[in-house]
């Protein structure tokens, strides 16, 4: 198997709660969507595709390059999103779907190849990336995922709670982070095989799941292994508010 054997598949809902009408949202005078399908064109996916639930999202990629899978809106996650998707583009189920979030225009190329790769050479059913944490605010932030791995790599478990939690050194100072932690914050990028996304779709939320409202934790309870590795490069914050598209507007402004 080539290095680009691999696709990626981005969930598009046009509802989002916190930003409606988010994949269509401009950035820099294009749709946030099109900015995601060319984060993942470049990664070097042999295809790209978005799963939508609007036809408007799908006239916004029109000649881009990209292919698109119109689902049912009532879809309850991204997962089911993509099970859908997988089923409408007719993958093979040893085919490695890399869910690319529709929210990350600035998603890097390295860390989307990278996710297929390890999920590729290890084994397990999913693959998934962490990034380190380096301050305090960011590991009691309930919004910032906690990843932690076993000695293999493997993810151990994901929280909203500081995991692992440093006993005596939180004991006289919480304002900080102790020397030689390794805290990692989950990156909500995943790999798994397209045979494996079906079962995981069909699979009931999990007890876990639904204390945390992590959906990836429903495969841990379940058993299956979830590789993990750090992110080759920094994945910059994703869209998710109008405050956040002004921030991703500022960013690209910089860089012109």
């Amino acid at each position: 198997m080539s290095a680009s054997d691999f696709v990626v598949a981005i969930p598009a809902r046009y509802a989002a709660s916190r930003l409606p009408g988010k994949p269509l949202r401009l950035l820099a005078g294009e749709p946030l969507v099109l900015h995601v399908a060319r984060r993942a064109l470049v990664a070097g996916a042999r295809e790209v595709w978005v799963a939508a639930d609007d036809q408007r999202i799908a006239d916004a990629l029109d000649g881009s390059g990209v292919r698109v899978a119109m689902t049912a809106t009532s879809h309850p996650s991204g997962t089911d999103r993509l099970a859908e998707c997988a089923r409408i583009a007719g993958w093979s189920d040893d085919t490695i779907v890399v869910n690319l979030q529709g929210d990350e225009p600035f998603a890097p190329a390295e860390g989307i190849s990278a996710v297929a790769g390890l999920l590729r050479d290890s084994g397990a059913e999913m693959a998934t990336l962490g990034a380190s944490i380096t301050d305090a605010e960011t590991l009691f932030d309930p919004n910032a995922v906690k990843l932690v791995q076993a000695a293999n790599g493997d993810a151990l478990y994901f929280s909203r709670a500081p995991v692992p939690w440093p006993r005596d050194a939180f004991m006289r100072d919480r304002s900080q982070l102790p020397e030689g932690g390794h805290w990692l914050r989950h990156i909500g990028i995943y790999a798994y095989r397209a045979g494996f996304l079906q079962h995981f779709a069909a699979m009931p939320p999990g007890r876990l799941e639904q204390i945390e409202s992590l959906e990836q934790l429903r495969v841990l309870e379940a058993g299956f292994r979830i590789a993990a590795m750090q992110t080759p490069a920094p994945f910059p914050p994703g869209v998710d508010t109008p405050e956040d598209l002004a921030r991703a507007e500022a960013r690209v402004a910089g860089k012109a």
